[in-house]
């Protein structure tokens, strides 16, 4: 880090335990002082600045800030350069990438003021990020995106076991949406997943092929839940090579 970013009060992200080798994972806080949220800003690209004036609140300007500026400390990080050149667009469905076959792919996943980032080579990767103890409908979310095998296997007596479990498969799907591009248009009531002995897609339509994707649960901060989903397919050249758009 910069000795200027030091001064200016930005805080790298805290590297977590990885899940598995060749995934990196870091915990972001998104909440920082007004000198910081000055300084970091001058990372962010055009078309980010122009996002950032559609927040409609401070707090949320902020969070984009921070949350954008950590994401290009990371990967300016990875690739060698600093934050502010690293090249971004958005590819297939908007899902944003790295311009160039770099190799790295990553994800980002924030609840509130914090921030759950992701970064992979050689794959894609889907993170998602919830507080522990958040409030749900059970019985709505339970039909919009749990399979029949899953919601069979729901507690019958523990309404917060039910609960917690609801979180883990959604985050779960989350996070394959995510690493596929399709985010809230996946088919979430399709995609099986288990959760014992270990997090698991067990089967889903194309392109979630269980033999393609793998789950694991994300060291997050005590209070929340996190999961990473790879994606390797077996046909990477179609799925990972569709046209980018710039953004």
């Amino acid at each position: 880090m910069t000795v200027a970013a030091e001064k200016a009060g930005f805080i790298a992200p805290a590297q977590l335990k990885s899940p598995v080798n060749g995934v990196s994972l870091f915990w972001c806080s998104l909440a920082a002082r007004a000198d910081t949220i000055a300084y970091v800003t001058d990372w962010l690209s055009t078309n980010e600045r122009a996002r950032l004036q559609r927040f409609g609140n401070e707090t949320l300007r902020n969070r984009y800030v921070m949350g954008r500026a950590s994401l290009r400390w990371l990967l300016g990080r990875a690739l060698g350069v600093s934050p502010v050149t690293v090249a971004l667009e958005r590819g297939a469905n908007g899902r944003p990438q790295i311009i160039g076959r770099t190799g790295v792919d990553f994800n980002v996943s924030h609840t509130a003021d914090v921030a759950l980032i992701g970064i992979v080579r050689e794959a894609r990767i889907g993170v998602d990020v919830e507080r522990e103890g958040r409030v749900i409908h059970s019985t709505g979310l339970t039909r919009r995106i749990l399979t029949d095998r899953e919601r069979a296997a729901l507690p019958s007596d523990d309404d917060d076991a039910t609960r917690r479990r609801i979180l883990r498969l959604w985050t779960c799907k989350e996070a394959l949406a995510k690493a596929t591009g399709d985010a809230m248009a996946a088919p979430f009531r399709l995609l099986d997943v288990t959760i014992e002995p270990m997090l698991a897609l067990v089967d889903g339509p194309p392109p979630y092929h269980a033999r393609d994707f793998r789950l694991f649960a994300a060291a997050v901060a005590e209070g929340y839940l996190g999961t990473v989903a790879l994606w390797r397919p077996r046909n990477a050249a179609e799925e990972f090579d569709r046209a980018p758009t710039r953004g």
